[in-house]
């Protein structure tokens, strides 16, 4: 029987407060702890807040996802380069939070990566995290010049941790500025106590993430839950 690609019509819509209990990521061997399900609210939140999340290809059935290492970005290791501090201070772009989200995800969802072959960010997607955006949960940070988008960022915000999904950028240094204002307004405003960025990039890796691992997360996100 062929593996069904993508939200299964028969799982159950789970609303904001609803709640799916996936299995302990501590107990599982890899990096994916469950296949199927949908991307309805309450099944997305119940990701996050368990550490987990969707991360797989069109042809694929939902795969739920909590590597080992973590890659994180805390207060203290966020890294301005002094050029970016320059750039910043100069307005080189205009920025924003949750202006366009749409235009964000599309964005992402268009962007060229030399190490992948098309785009996870399928309509699932982008329907799934629209609809979080619209509950408040989801949040984009953008750059422009001149009125044109030309970079930005989103994410998941639950408790004190901001879930970063995806960038894009069609100008040097866009995804970057985007990134750094939110980052520092989480951690400066919002009393985030770290930024998850699931796996590593170099781009990342530049702006101060750095490696913990899963259990290290797990406990570290427990933590910020609660308080």
């Amino acid at each position: 029987m062929p593996v069904r690609s993508g939200p299964d019509p028969d799982f159950p819509y789970l609303d904001e407060n609803q709640r799916f209990i996936f299995p302990d990521p501590n107990t599982v061997r890899g990096s994916v702890i469950a296949v199927g399900g949908n991307l309805s609210p309450g099944m997305l939140l119940s990701a996050y807040e368990q550490g987990v999340f969707p991360w797989y290809n069109p042809e694929d059935p939902i795969l739920w996802r909590s590597p080992d290492p973590r890659f994180v970005i805390f207060p203290e290791t966020l890294h301005v380069s002094k050029s970016m501090r320059k750039l910043l201070r100069r307005n080189h772009f205009e920025l924003s939070f949750d202006r366009d989200f749409a235009g964000v995800i599309q964005g992402c969802a268009g962007a060229e990566r030399p190490d992948q072959d098309g785009t996870w960010i399928t309509k699932d997607i982008i329907e799934g995290y629209t609809e979080l955006h619209r509950l408040g949960y989801v949040h984009s940070a953008e750059s422009r010049q001149n009125g044109e988008l030309l970079g930005g960022c989103y994410g998941v915000h639950v408790g004190r941790v901001f879930c970063g999904e995806s960038m894009f950028a069609k100008a040097p240094n866009a995804s970057k500025a985007a990134f750094l204002t939110l980052a520092a307004y989480l951690f400066e405003e919002k009393g985030a106590a770290f930024i998850d960025c699931q796996v590593p990039t170099d781009h990342l890796r530049s702006l101060g993430g750095r490696e913990i691992s899963r259990r290290e997360f797990l406990r570290l996100l427990k933590d910020a839950l609660s308080m």
